[in-house]
């Protein structure tokens, strides 16, 4: 599913260059549930962002089912990122003048992949799946965190995306409703879904069927 080969990623801030990635060398399988764990500036999340497509690397290639993303221009990585990947944000970032259908529903009117009659009973479908088709009318305010959570993941997978990248996840929710994230993302898993997964809690690790640890920018444990 992921082949990373030498992939070197250096910011130039005023301070001067800054190389967040060292030569990392990777390869995911397609349906696992892979936690990325190390300390703050590690790494963690610049890797998910190269993974996304929103970080070009500085070096090495980065194939994701086949798809060569260095390659790719930036209205192709626009393009591929609405249809094959799905991006889960530590603070949820949904609409908050949108209902939670509404929210699912507005990534499927950026892509265009389904026809309109039919979003609203997709939406509500993923809603379901996920446990919140009841809060499905109401405001993201109105919800736990918990509960946006889950929309946040429903509206990553509206489009039908075969990667699920999320970038601490559950930093924002307690421990029991963080394992109850994790035992979602364990699920999508076992069904086919490919999650990538950055995070500081250890308790992730007995969810994920494997872990890569990194330390200043370099693989560390695979």
């Amino acid at each position: 599913m992921i082949t990373l080969r030498d992939i070197q990623k250096t910011f130039i801030p005023p301070a001067g260059p800054f190389t967040a990635l060292h030569e990392v060398n990777l390869d995911i399988a397609a349906g696992s549930f892979v936690a990325i764990v190390g300390e703050s500036g590690s790494g963690k999340s610049t890797l998910l962002n190269v993974l996304a497509g929103v970080e070009r690397p500085t070096g090495g290639t980065i194939h994701i089912a086949d798809v060569a993303l260095h390659s790719l221009t930036e209205r192709e990585l626009t393009r591929w990122r609405g249809s094959a990947a799905g991006i889960v944000f530590q603070f949820f970032q949904l609409m908050p003048t949108l209902t939670a259908a509404e929210n699912v529903m507005l990534a499927m009117d950026f892509v265009g992949r389904w026809a309109p009659r039919e979003r609203r009973e997709r939406a509500e479908g993923l809603l379901r799946r996920l446990g919140v088709v009841a809060q499905a009318n109401k405001l993201p305010l109105t919800l736990s965190g918990g509960q946006q959570q889950r929309v946040a993941i429903a509206r990553a997978l509206a489009n039908g995306p075969s990667l699920l990248l999320a970038d601490e996840p559950t930093g924002n929710l307690d421990s029991r409703t963080s394992d109850g994230i994790f035992e979602l993302f364990a699920a999508l898993a076992q069904e086919g879904e490919t999650v990538v997964m950055a995070t500081h809690a250890a308790a992730a690790g007995k969810f994920a069927t494997r872990t890569i640890a990194l330390a200043d920018g370099r693989v560390v444990l695979s």
